[in-house]
C-alpha cells in the first residue's frame, strides 16, 4: 500500500498527471493491490532450496565423471579448478566462465572444451544449445583419441531426449576403442544399460 501511495504521489508530482486521470490512477493501483492480496506469495522463497541442491549434485557428479577420462599426473589449469568449484555448487554459468578463460589460455585443452560444454548444457537445464555443441566439437576436434567429448556429447543428448543419437555416438565409441583401455568396461556398461533402457520403450 505505502508503494502504490509513492506511485500515485510521483505520478501527480513528477508527471503532472491531469486531474481526469487521478480516478484512473487509482483504480489501476487498486485493482493492483486487490490481485497481490488475492495471488501474491511474500513469504515464498525466490529459489527453491532443493532445486539448488540438485543442481550441485548434479554438477559434482559430472565432474567426477569426466576427471575419470582424464586421470592424468599433470592436474587441470587453475581456470578448469575454479570452474569445477562452481559447477560443484550448481552455478553452471560461472563454471562456463572459467571454463572459456580456460580454452582461451590453451585452446587445446581438451578437457577444458569438455568442460565448457558440460556446463553450457547444464546451464540450459540439460539441452544441447549451439554453444554446447560447439565446445564438444571443438573438443572432439582436438581429442587425440580420447573419448570423453564423445561420451560426454552422448551423455547431453540423453538427457535432452534424444537416446538413439547416444546410442549411436557411444556404440561407435566402444566400437574404436582399444582392447585395453581401461575407460572401455565403463563405457560398455553404461551402453548395456542404455540398451535396457531402449528395450523398456524410452525415448519412443
Amino acid at each position: 500500500m505505502a508503494l502504490a501511495g509513492v506511485a500515485f504521489l510521483a505520478a501527480v508530482v513528477l508527471l503532472r498527471l491531469p486531474r481526469a486521470g487521478y480516478t484512473l490512477l487509482a483504480a489501476a493501483l487498486l485493482f493492483g493491490l486487490a490481485g497481490y492480496a488475492m495471488q501474491g506469495s511474500p513469504g515464498a522463497r525466490a529459489v527453491p532450496g532443493r532445486l539448488a541442491a540438485d543442481a550441485g549434485r548434479t554438477g559434482e557428479l559430472l565432474v567426477q565423471a569426466r576427471r575419470e577420462f582424464f586421470d592424468s599426473p599433470m592436474p587441470p589449469s587453475r581456470f578448469l579448478i575454479t570452474s569445477d568449484a562452481y559447477a560443484r555448487r550448481g552455478d553452471q554459468l560461472r563454471a562456463a566462465a572459467f571454463a572459456e578463460s580456460a580454452v582461451e589460455e590453451n585452446p587445446n585443452d581438451i578437457e577444458a572444451w569438455t568442460a565448457l560444454g558440460n556446463a553450457l548444457a547444464e546451464h540450459a537445464g540439460g539441452q544441447l544449445t549451439p554453444a554446447a555443441l560447439y565446445a564438444y566439437g571443438e573438443a572432439e576436434r582436438r581429442a587425440l583419441g580420447s573419448p570423453a567429448p564423445g561420451y560426454f556429447l552422448g551423455l547431453a543428448m540423453l538427457r535432452s531426449g534424444q537416446p538413439e543419437r547416444t546410442r549411436a555416438i557411444w556404440s561407435e565409441l566402444l566400437a574404436s576403442a582399444p582392447a585395453d583401455a581401461r575407460w572401455r568396461p565403463v563405457l560398455a556398461e553404461r551402453l548395456a544399460r542404455l540398451d535396457g533402457l531402449l528395450a523398456q520403450g524410452i525415448g519412443q
